[in-house]
C-alpha cells in the first residue's frame, strides 16, 4: 500500500524482526503517516458507575488518553469505541451507554467529544477532531466476531488501533475481526507496553525468574501453574492453592479451603519443577482461625500442626522471611494473587510483606509485572504502584497469557505487521 511505504524496514532490520513483532501507533506517528487519515481506536473504557450513572473510578479512561492524544497530534480524524458492561446486542438499557464516558473524555482532553450512536453505517469526523462511538457490544455480531460486521467497521477507517489489552483474549469484531480487513492495523501504547512487558517477563527474563501464583482454587489456575513450572526458577503459591499443595505433600490442613482431587496435579507441578532444578517453597508456618471474619482470632501454627477445626488464612513470619529472600534474589517477578485473606488485617501480613518485597526487588533492578483484580487491590492498599515495573490492566488477558494461550487481538496484529514488511 503506497501510503505506508515508510514502514518498509531496511534489509538488516528485516533480519532482526521475528514473529512476535507488532506495529505501534507511535511508529506510525513518528513517520508522519496519520495526517488526514481516519483512525479507529479500540479502547477499554469499561469503567464502574453508581446507580445514577456517574463514573466512580476513571483509571481506564485516563489510561486511554495517550493513544487518543497521539493520534490527534498527528493530524488524524479520530474515532474511539469501547465496550461497557455486557449488554444484549441490539438493545440499549440504562447504564450501558458510553454517554458518561464521552463527558469525562471531553473534560480530560479539553475538547468536545460527541457521542455517536448508530455508527456502523458511517461516521463524520474531521482531522483534529475525536468522536466516541457508542458501546460496541450493542452492535449485532460484535461478540461473535462476525465477518460481515468486521468488514463494515473496517470500511470506516484507514488505520485501526487496538489499545485495549483487557479484551485482547477475546476475538470480537472490534478487537480482532476488523483488524483483518483495514488498510493498516497497529497497537496503541497501552497494549504495546503490556505485550512487551509480558514477553520480556516470560520469553526473555532476567534470571532468576520468580512467579507468584495465588488464589482460592488450583482448578482455576492449573494451566498457569503447569505452564510456569516449565519456565520459572522459583514458583511461589499462596491462598487455597498453597493448601492443596500442602495436602499433596501430606500435611493436615484442617478445614482449610482445598481441592483434594487436584493433589496429584500439584505433585506433577512439583515434579516438573524438580526435574529442571527449580523449587516451590511451601509454607513452614501459617496463620489459622476457626472462622473467616474481621473478628476471627488468629493463631500462629507450624504448617504441620494445623488443628482439625482450623483454616489456614495466611502464611506466618518464618515463611515470609523465606519468600522475601526468594524475591530479593529475583531478576524477574510475575505476581498474580495475594498470599492470604488480606481484606482482614489479622490475615494480611503475608501479602503485605510480599508486596513490599516485590517493590524492594524492583527498586534494586528486578523487572516486575503484576496483574489480576486481587493483586491490584493489594498494590493499591500498600501503595506500591509506583514501585512495580508494569501493572497489567487486563485480568483475563493477563491470565491467558500466563497460561501460554494465544491472544487473538495480539495475534492478528502480529499477522498484519508481517504482511506490512
Amino acid at each position: 500500500m503506497p501510503a505506508f511505504v515508510g514502514l518498509q524496514p531496511d534489509r538488516e532490520k528485516r533480519r532482526r524482526r521475528n514473529r512476535t513483532m507488532i506495529l505501534t501507533l507511535d511508529q506510525l506517528c513518528r513517520r508522519g503517516l496519520l495526517r488526514g487519515k481516519r483512525v479507529f481506536i479500540r479502547s477499554d473504557l469499561n469503567v464502574p458507575q453508581d446507580d445514577s450513572g456517574a463514573i466512580t473510578e476513571d483509571t481506564r479512561i485516563r489510561a486511554s488518553l495517550p493513544a487518543i492524544r497521539m493520534a490527534l497530534d498527528a493530524g488524524a480524524a479520530v474515532m474511539v469505541t469501547s465496550h461497557l458492561g455486557r449488554p444484549t446486542e441490539g438493545e440499549t438499557r440504562p447504564g450501558e451507554s458510553l454517554a458518561p464516558v464521552a463527558q469525562r473524555l471531553s473534560e480530560l482532553l479539553g475538547i468536545m467529544v460527541p457521542l455517536v450512536r448508530d455508527w456502523v453505517g458511517g461516521v463524520t469526523v474531521a482531522p483534529g477532531q475525536v468522536v466516541l462511538l457508542e458501546n460496541c457490544r450493542l452492535n449485532r455480531g460484535e461478540r461473535t466476531d462476525s465477518e460481515e460486521l468486521s468488514r463494515r467497521l473496517a470500511g470506516l477507517c484507514d488505520v485501526y488501533v487496538n489499545d485495549a489489552f483487557g479484551t485482547a483474549h477475546r476475538a470480537e469484531a472490534t478487537t480482532h475481526g476488523m483488524a483483518r480487513f483495514v488498510p493498516l492495523a497497529c497497537a496503541g501504547p497501552l497494549l504495546a507496553s503490556e505485550v512487551e512487558a509480558l514477553g520480556r517477563a516470560l520469553e526473555q527474563p532476567k534470571r532468576p525468574l520468580v512467579a507468584i501464583v495465588a488464589g482460592s482454587k488450583v482448578s482455576t489456575k492449573l494451566t498457569i501453574l503447569n505452564n510456569l513450572a516449565r519456565k520459572v526458577d522459583r514458583l511461589i503459591v499462596g491462598g487455597g492453592i498453597a493448601n492443596t499443595f500442602l495436602m499433596a505433600e501430606g500435611f493436615a490442613i484442617g478445614k482449610s479451603l482445598v481441592e483434594p482431587d487436584l493433589a496429584p496435579e500439584c505433585r506433577n507441578v512439583l515434579k516438573t519443577l524438580a526435574d529442571k532444578g527449580a523449587t516451590l517453597p511451601l509454607p513452614i508456618d501459617v496463620v489459622t482461625a476457626t472462622e473467616i471474619s474481621a473478628h476471627a482470632r488468629p493463631v500462629l501454627r507450624r504448617a504441620d500442626d494445623v488443628r482439625p477445626d482450623e483454616m489456614i488464612l495466611d502464611v506466618g513470619p518464618a515463611t515470609c522471611q523465606v519468600l522475601t529472600h526468594v524475591i530479593n534474589e529475583a531478576g524477574t517477578i510475575i505476581w498474580n494473587g495475594p498470599l492470604g485473606v488480606f481484606e482482614f488485617e489479622a490475615f494480611a501480613q503475608g501479602t503485605h510483606d510480599l508486596a513490599l518485597a516485590v517493590a524492594s526487588a524492583t527498586a534494586r533492578g528486578a523487572f516486575s509485572i503484576a496483574g489480576g483484580g486481587d493483586t491490584l487491590a493489594a498494590i493499591a492498599k500498600y501503595r506500591i504502584a509506583d514501585r512495580i515495573s508494569c501493572i497489567s490492566t487486563g485480568g483475563g488477558a493477563f491470565l491467558e497469557f500466563l497460561e501460554g494461550k494465544t491472544l487473538p487481538a495480539v495475534a492478528i496484529l502480529q499477522e498484519r505487521a508481517l504482511s506490512a514488511i
